[in-house]
């Protein structure tokens, strides 16, 4: 059987959907399996034990004459299956003219209604909405099952090798797209220099995050006021010199990334791509959640995963299912996080590395 998986949004959406290749190929070992990705994203799936072919759209030049020439791709590949995981309009196009046997999607694309099979696609800012993974399994549930495959990627030995780093050592991921999901750079700052100083800080990100990211090494101290330490270490052990904060940002593939996340004591994400490498390298991580939500279903699946918020009541979080250019109240509270909610993960795993 083949098999075209079709997810053409942002980086962590194709994370997510990666759980979908894991069930085929438990469910039906010999399936050939293909994967179409926006321009940009192919190097997450770069080597892939498990895919025949990274297909590439490039949205940004030609954006339809791409779109014409890859549903000829698609339809010369004479697809079993295809199923696509974005919910717009180019990708519903794609799967209604891909010829497959049979085409899968949600319910929320504007061409779901000439698929074969739709799936509600729901979700809910309450506690008990499902998690995006689900979502996407849904998908498939009825040739493959009812039960949970986390997300994968999977870093060559090359990429492992190129994030050799001091032991033991914590990532930051500061920065995010949307200004009401970065946890904000003071705060950042603050949480840094409460870090005991046996650990080695790697600060993670695009290229674009290096200002950002430079800014909070810089503004970092050599030391952390009494009132901020934790009672589990004397005040010798808050001392974090700036020669232990290295900048990553923009020097790191995706996977180089994923595999620096693997063995590291803790991974610090706001809510967005890099919560989803540590949830498929099943590494240790703590979210830290501002104007968004766990519920929405983007929260992290490490065995070791920790969701901070902030401990305000508040009426207007969240504000929206993304984040926005700014708060729309002005006053940006879901941000007041205090640096012990960060470092009490990271404490706790010291005390149970087991646990």
């Amino acid at each position: 059987m083949k098999f075209l998986i079709i997810q053409t949004a942002f980086i962590g959406d194709v994370v997510l959907a990666t759980p979908l290749i894991e069930k085929i190929k438990l469910q039906y070992p010999n399936a050939v399996i293909d994967f179409l990705v926006r321009k940009g994203n192919e190097s997450l799936l770069e080597n892939h034990p498990h895919l025949r072919h990274v297909i590439v759209f490039d949205k940004k030049k030609n954006k339809y004459r791409n779109l014409l020439t890859l549903i000829r791709e698609i339809r010369k590949a004479k697809y079993d299956y295809v199923i696509n995981a974005q919910r717009f309009f180019a990708s519903g196009l794609m799967t209604a003219m891909s010829g497959a046997k049979e085409t899968i999607g949600f319910d929320k694309n504007p061409l779901s209604r000439f698929f074969t099979k739709r799936v509600p696609h729901q979700i809910s800012a309450q506690s008990t909405g499902e998690h995006e993974v689900h979502r996407n399994l849904s998908l498939i549930e009825h040739l493959a099952g009812n039960f949970l495959v986390k997300p994968k990627l999977y870093p060559s030995q090359a990429d492992f090798d190129k994030v050799v780093a001091v032991q033991p050592y914590i990532t930051i991921a500061p920065a995010s797209v949307w200004y009401t999901k970065q946890f904000p750079k003071e705060r950042w700052i603050e949480f840094i220099n409460s870090v005991p100083e046996h650990y080695t800080i790697y600060l993670m990100g695009a290229k674009s995050d290096f200002p950002l990211c430079e800014e909070i090494r810089d503004q970092s101290n050599t030391s952390t006021p009494l009132s901020t330490r934790i009672q589990y270490f004397d005040s010798a052990q808050y001392k974090n010199p700036k020669s232990k904060i290295e900048n990553l940002a923009g020097q790191l593939s995706f996977l180089a990334s994923a595999a620096l996340m693997k063995n590291a004591a803790m991974n610090y994400v706001n809510d967005s791509a890099p919560l989803h490498f540590a949830s498929a390298m099943n590494a240790p991580v703590t979210a830290v959640f501002c104007s968004t939500v766990p519920a929405f279903g983007f929260g992290p699946l490490s065995d070791k995963s920790y969701v901070v918020e902030t401990k305000l009541e508040m009426k207007c979080r969240p504000c929206g299912l993304h984040g926005k250019k700014s708060c729309p109240l002005g006053h940006f509270k879901c941000s007041v996080i205090e640096s012990e909610q960060l470092l009490a993960p990271l404490l706790q795993n010291e005390r149970n590395p087991l646990a």
